[in-house]
């Protein structure tokens, strides 16, 4: 099924069981159920998905979707990012544009998933898209939230662990953190997959470098609502705190 333009989206959730900072995150229980199981309730009610899928490289990962009714793919183990899993899902699974949830944002929400796509229908040629949000104060320095830095066009110029834009005469500007959302192109997919890990990738930890490094443009669109990825055991409870306040109704 397409959406009203014709574009056909499919919503891809990888979910690598053994994450490096927070291992086993993905099945870590919030509230009674698995963190990936938030994160799929929360994305299947954006109108856009025509489909929404977990990608794994876990059989256990698959089992306890498979008790919420969830559809699980079992993909490759050697994959080096959430990106080259879903090129995996790309080459079975037809779409226009691949939407990739990440299994640790259980705060997505059908607005984050809408602005996404939103470029793919008013901008021709597009690719790749994200999002960013204003960065609070206490994120500043923290490594674990990703900032980006735009052209004025709305395309991405940088993305670093590192505070940017370097205020230098201390004026006042306003910086923006980069939630682990994207939605892409099949070719841009295949290009990604195809090219070797960028130099600057390499340096920042950060996938999406690779994109940039090879003129491959990232339109970036802004968005309000707040996400936490959890990478921590703080921000597990964080998030715990937050979807038990909303309750089902409000989610």
């Amino acid at each position: 099924m397409s959406d009203a333009t014709g574009l056909r989206v499919l919503g891809v959730i990888p979910a690598r069981l053994q994450s490096t900072r927070l291992p086993r995150k993905v099945l870590r229980e919030i509230a009674g159920k698995p963190l990936v199981v938030h994160v799929y309730e929360a994305a299947r009610r954006a109108p856009e998905l025509a489909d929404l899928l977990v990608a794994t490289d876990s059989q256990e990962v698959v089992g306890a979707c498979a008790a919420f009714g969830i559809p699980a793919l079992m993909t490759s183990p050697e994959h080096p990012s959430g990106t080259d899993r879903i090129w995996e899902v790309a080459q079975a699974r037809a779409a226009d544009v691949y939407v990739n949830i990440q299994g640790d944002e259980p705060l997505i929400t059908s607005d984050h998933i809408r602005l996404l796509v939103g470029p793919f229908r008013e901008r021709p040629g597009t690719q790749v898209t994200t999002l960013k949000i204003r960065l609070a104060a206490e994120d500043m320095s923290n490594p674990n939230v990703n900032k980006v830095v735009c052209g004025v066009d709305g395309r991405a110029l940088y993305f670093s662990k590192h505070p940017i834009p370097y205020d230098r005469d201390g004026l006042g500007v306003v910086r923006y953190k980069h939630p682990g959302f994207y939605a892409y192109r099949k070719a841009a997919l295949d290009a990604f997959h195809r090219l070797p890990p960028s130099p600057l990738e390499l340096t920042e930890k950060l996938e999406q470098l690779r994109f940039l490094e090879n003129g491959i443009d990232i339109v970036v669109v802004e968005t309000e609502a707040p996400t936490i990825g959890v990478d921590t055991e703080a921000d597990l409870r964080a998030v715990e705190a937050l979807l038990r306040g909303r309750g089902p109704a409000s989610r």
